[in-house]
């Protein structure tokens, strides 16, 4: 079974064809930076330049950074407010000329974690978090995701919690690792309080570099990065491309 997976981020949109079965990419990821502005018909076109890309003839998975409602986008908080109600999946079908799963970006990737990654087994309440242009979430009891969170819109130290510790805010306010590890762990001291996760998992493309980190940060979770680094968004569309 294979699938493409293209995840849409605030920076850059990439893609790839994904073997479903071991959960791993089966060709190199394509990436394209983000349309400036990211209005709808121009991220529709490089989705479609994606799937071009890999002359793909089958289902396609499509993840989106916002709240994401029966294949409608309901907010655009990192990309242009022109995606608040539109049919997100009319449009990338008609892009790809595939049938396409279209789903918010840190949800696909808590998918991905939970069916072939860090929380594969892992029993009880899971938070997904991807640090990226700004901050993700993906809640699961039992393996079973509760969808559209957006924790990272909480409000921590009287701002949304991504504009302090985003890894976005990170580069912005050119802090160091120890800076923004502080950050980091503020605000999961914050959601730990509110769901008492059995696990925390750190994903979105600062998992990679967690050595930086995650060791600075001290909280009652065990938190890990995530098993399928920045990969997970790209896996988890293709996961749900699968269930069309």
């Amino acid at each position: 079974m294979r699938a493409l997976g293209i995840d849409i981020g605030g920076s850059g949109i990439k893609g790839a064809p994904v073997d479903l079965e071991r959960g791993e990419l089966i060709e190199e990821r394509f990436r394209i930076p983000t349309p400036v502005p990211a209005v709808p018909e121009a991220v529709a076109e490089v989705v479609g330049r994606i799937a071009g890309h890999f002359s793909w003839t089958g289902p396609v998975g499509v993840t989106f950074p916002g709240v994401v409602l029966d294949g409608i986008t309901m907010t655009a908080a990192n990309l242009d407010s022109g995606w608040i109600g539109t049919d997100a999946r009319g449009l990338f079908s008609a892009a790809t000329g595939r049938p396409v799963a279209v789903l918010n970006d840190a949800d696909a990737a808590g998918l991905a974690e939970v069916a072939a990654g860090a929380a594969k087994g892992e029993a009880g309440v899971v938070l997904m978090l991807t640090f990226g242009t700004g901050i993700g979430s993906a809640l699961f009891i039992d393996g079973r995701l509760v969808p559209n969170t957006e924790l990272g819109h909480l409000e921590l130290g009287g701002k949304e919690a991504e504009k302090r510790a985003s890894d976005h805010a990170r580069e912005h306010h050119d802090l160091s690792w120890k800076e923004w590890a502080e950050r980091v762990e503020d605000y999961l001291r914050h959601v730990e309080m509110l769901f008492s996760p059995s696990l925390i998992i750190i994903g979105g493309g600062v998992s990679k570099k967690s050595e930086k980190f995650l060791p600075l940060v001290r909280v009652r979770t065990r938190v890990v990065p995530a098993a399928l680094l920045n990969s997970a968004g790209i896996v988890g569309a293709a996961m749900a491309a699968a269930a069309l």
